[in-house]
């Protein structure tokens, strides 16, 4: 019997898509256009990076480096120290070189100012070729100096404690004078003293800014004790009169005239007499009724009513 023949048939694998697209990229890829701008492209690249290291470094040169002498700020009043700037550097430990190039430069040295205790606001603060930075500043200003057993200490007229060490003696006579203050400051210089006394005290002293040396004054003093939550106050006349002032002049008390009409009263008060020890002072003058002013000798009873 005839053995049958088989007949083995090969299945022919079709090309994967991938292994098609793999040559399509290949040759396309290596076609000459291509390969030129890819060679173009390369040695481009290295030219760049060649150019760049032969390049200057342009954050070490003069013209790019400010410190704290090469920053211009707003001309500062008579009492802040000459080198505060460096001061507020110092206070926020700056590098003693700064970049114009650094994107940060400016933010920092708005930081460094607004830090200072004689700085109020930062309004602006801008690079300027070669190697300046200007600053745009409002700063504080005395307007009290106020007595407490462990000194005399300025504050401006919000009641924040101003560096003591940039006043003199001659300078600290020439600002009112404020005793009865039995707190100490709460917090560093550059920030409110934390007493409500001493902030009713320096609206005082801010209100009779102009007004002092017309009324001859020569201190304000606190009655209040701090338990006290609306404190009063006395004007001590440089003959040794004492004026009942009553509340700090953002406060109001019931049947209390206002600030206004007690400088009223008090301009009232000189026109009749001339100042306040005559004729026979010095005095108690009380200003807070609501229709006269009262007065009384300091070692006597009560002596008459201006109304």
């Amino acid at each position: 019997m005839a053995k049958k023949s088989r007949t083995k048939t090969r299945t022919r694998s079709k090309p994967s898509p991938a292994s098609g697209w793999g040559s399509a990229l290949v040759k396309g890829l290596f076609q000459p256009g291509r390969l030129l701008v890819l060679a173009a492209a390369i040695v481009t690249a290295m030219l760049i990076r060649v150019t760049v290291s032969w390049l200057p470094d342009l954050a070490d040169r003069d013209e790019y480096i400010v410190n704290a002498t090469t920053v211009e700020v707003t001309s500062p009043p008579r009492m802040v120290p000459p080198n505060f700037i460096q001061q507020a550097f110092e206070r926020s430990d700056m590098p003693e070189q700064l970049s114009l190039l650094d994107e940060s430069v400016t933010q920092r040295v708005h930081d460094a100012l607004q830090r200072h205790p004689w700085v109020a606001e930062v309004s602006r603060v801008s690079k300027q070729a070669p190697g300046r930075i200007v600053a745009e500043l409002k700063y504080r200003r005395p307007i009290a100096m106020v007595e407490v057993a462990r000194g005399v200490y300025p504050i401006d007229p919000d009641g924040t404690l101003l560096p003591p060490a940039d006043f003199t003696v001659s300078d600290a006579q020439r600002y009112p004078l404020v005793d009865g203050i039995v707190s100490t400051p709460q917090g560093p210089e550059g920030t409110n003293w934390g007493d409500p006394a001493v902030n009713g005290a320096a609206d005082l002293a801010t209100l009779l800014e102009s007004s002092w040396e017309e009324f001859q004054l020569e201190k304000i003093h606190c009655r209040s004790s701090p338990s006290d939550s609306t404190p009063a106050f006395e004007l001590i006349s440089r003959g040794g009169s004492r004026i009942m002032w009553g509340c700090a002049p953002t406060e109001a008390r019931p049947g209390e005239p206002d600030a206004e009409q007690k400088i009223q009263r008090l301009r009232k008060y000189l026109k009749h007499f001339g100042n306040f020890e005559k004729p026979d002072g010095p005095y108690e003058i009380d200003i807070r009724h609501w229709q006269e002013i009262s007065r009384m000798p300091l070692t006597v009873g009560l002596e008459k009513s201006v109304r």
